[in-house]
């Protein structure tokens, strides 16, 4: 496996809870609404304006993005854990020599964000965010960005996520592709397309590249 490419939020970093917690804070101020967990996960998917701009019923958009980031990086220490494991995993994939990449559906402003807040960005060598791709996951747009910038063939590379969406943006870009459950929150139970694998330990996705390149 030549390249290893990542989903960020569930995937790379439990940033689920600062998501969900920043939205439900949106929709309580201005719209006076009181959205469950599983209500704005429902929403996921564009980019996080993209995300406020569709569901919102206020006028106050400009204000509301703004809102949201202010919640984000404000609660972000508070809700989000810098996970060693993962770190590890991606440090010791580097030294392997197998080439990393993120595409994640986030906004490039709460991706930096998180990046640097959890001193991840070094071990990436392509980022793509949100902004980046006219057509959001379920479509391999980003994946297939990565790929080409990455320099790897489909077959030689693996995306991995949280999602039903990243299972099927995976699908579509004709990579090998995972499933990660080894965070305490993560986006969908069960898939539309079958993963390769499912990784409920960080531990188990250098276990099954070992393995795949024995095969």
């Amino acid at each position: 496996m030549k390249a290893v490419i990542f989903d960020f939020d569930g995937t790379l970093a439990n940033t689920l809870p600062v998501n969900i917690y920043g939205f439900q804070e949106v929709f309580k101020k201005y719209d006076q609404k009181d959205y469950s967990k599983e209500e704005i996960k429902e929403m996921f998917g564009p980019p996080e304006p993209e995300l406020i701009e569709q569901n919102l019923q206020s006028n106050e958009l400009e204000e509301a993005v703004a809102f949201y980031y202010q919640q984000y990086e404000a609660n972000h220490d508070r809700l989000v854990d810098n996970n060693q494991e993962i770190v590890q995993m991606l440090a010791e994939l580097k030294d392997r020599g197998v080439k990393l990449g993120v595409v994640t559906g986030k906004s490039r402003k709460s991706f930096e964000f998180s990046l640097a807040e959890l001193d991840m960005k070094k071990y990436f060598d392509v980022l793509i965010s949100g902004d980046d791709v006219k057509d959001a996951k379920p479509a391999p747009e980003g994946i297939q960005q990565a790929l080409k910038k990455l320099n790897a063939a489909p077959d030689e590379a693996m995306y991995i996520g949280d999602s039903d969406d990243d299972m099927n943006a995976g699908n579509e870009a004709g990579v090998h592709i995972g499933a990660a459950k080894w965070l305490p929150e993560y986006q969908s139970s069960e898939y539309s397309v079958e993963p390769e694998a499912v990784f409920h330990e960080v531990s188990g996705l250098i276990d099954f590249l070992e393995k795949k390149d024995v095969d």
